[in-house]
């Protein structure tokens, strides 16, 4: 018998699922946020935490909890909106699974059963933040973390990063690749694969690291191809967008979603990290390259493109913010889906008129303070005689 407090608490989920998501009094002119998150764990189906039975559940407890719902790859298919998420359970493990939404703003509901991915890695011990491209060749393809123990060393934490490769036709069949090969970093994680072939090849983002957290001597976001994606291997990796000192990649940074193509080059939201007395933040930075060379950097706007803001800055790891799933509609907008704290889904919709105007006309970063000043005071003296003239 199914348990009467199942009803209740699908009511509850139901109205959380379809009320309808505005826009959030924010506002920098660069993008919209929206009030509500589109996925939480609440979101996530009753049927996958509760055992509905009442003979073996008398009182109604969650027996597979959900944590977190984050980090989430994100395409558009036959004029629907999907978030590929990073769904992770209390028992820390993560999982992908498929939401659907009509209009990528709200209304995202999971699909019946999570992602079944192919169990060709023996030693893999979890899976999260996949990217996902449409990519020339015709195959959807995902990039994710594929995380397994490091017995190399004498520490439980310990833990080797690879980039792990799957593709599909439709979200639902998926074929697990051998996982990406980089001969001069021993470890990967936040790679994307390009949506266009370069030179005949397949062209990957990497981030260098040293070991499982940090970059060491990774000098910032890596570009590199490869001639066999079902075997891909990458000699070399150059960098391009670079970290450095007290900026918001001082820690590290890695490339987030799929780049978009525009008329002026390619449009790259990533994450920077710094640390603070409070911890490690996570910010939201872009930039472009070459259309031709998407490996060279062509502008790249001073500081962050979106922080976390009041409550966005409360969750299972405090202070992030985290995307890797972008959708570019045809109409020139993109939706850009970000984690907050390592907890929660939100939506941003901004159009690549603005996204352009924000990357190719926003100053650089002079890097010293005295700089940074002259810079600001050239900005208010311009606005000061404007409005001297009132005009």
């Amino acid at each position: 018998m199914i348990h009467p407090r199942y009803y209740e608490e699908l009511r509850k989920q139901e109205a959380l699922i379809t009320r309808a998501n505005e826009p959030d009094e924010f506002y920098n002119g660069i993008y919209v946020k929206y009030k509500n998150p589109v996925v939480t764990r609440e979101m996530v189906p009753l049927f996958w935490r509760y055992d509905l039975d009442t003979e073996t559940n008398p009182n109604f407890m969650e027996r597979l909890g959900i944590n977190a719902t984050m980090n989430s790859g994100a395409i558009k298919l036959n004029g629907k909106y999907y978030l590929v998420v990073r769904t992770e359970g209390n028992d820390r493990k993560s999982f992908f699974a498929v939401a659907e939404s009509p209009n990528g703003i709200d209304n995202f509901r999971f699909w019946d059963y999570p992602v079944v991915l192919p169990d060709t890695c023996p030693e893999e011990t979890n899976v999260y933040d996949m990217r996902l491209t449409k990519h020339e060749d015709g195959w959807i393809y995902g990039v994710f973390c594929s995380e397994s123990k490091d017995h190399s060393v004498n520490d439980l934490s310990a833990a080797v990063a690879a980039a792990g490769i799957v593709r599909t036709k439709d979200l639902k069949t998926w074929e697990r690749l051998d996982n990406l090969k980089t001969l001069n970093s021993p470890q990967q994680r936040n790679v994307v694969l390009h949506p266009e072939f370069i030179n005949g090849k397949y062209a990957f983002y990497t981030r260098p690291m040293d070991d499982f957290i940090d970059t060491g001597s990774g000098g910032g976001i890596g570009f590199g191809l490869c001639d066999d994606i079902e075997h891909a291997v990458i000699d070399e990796e150059i960098i391009t967008s670079t970290r450095k000192y007290h900026t918001i990649t001082e820690v590290k940074n890695g490339a987030g979603a799929v780049p978009i193509k525009s008329d002026r080059g390619w449009l790259h939201i990533a994450h920077g990290v710094r640390n603070t007395a409070a911890g490690l933040r996570y910010v939201l930075y872009c930039f472009a390259t070459d259309l031709n060379e998407p490996w060279k950097v062509i502008a790249e706007p001073s500081g962050m493109f979106l922080g976390p803001h009041g409550w966005e800055r409360v969750g299972d790891v405090s202070n992030v913010v985290f995307t890797n799933g972008a959708i570019a509609d045809d109409n020139g907008e993109i939706l850009i889906y970000y984690a907050s704290s390592d907890t929660r889904m939100h939506v941003a919709k901004t159009t690549i008129k603005k996204l352009c105007d924000f990357i190719f006309n926003t100053p650089e970063d002079p890097l010293r303070s005295p700089d940074c000043v002259k810079q600001r005071i050239k900005l208010i003296n311009k606005n000061l005689e404007l409005l001297k003239s009132g005009k």
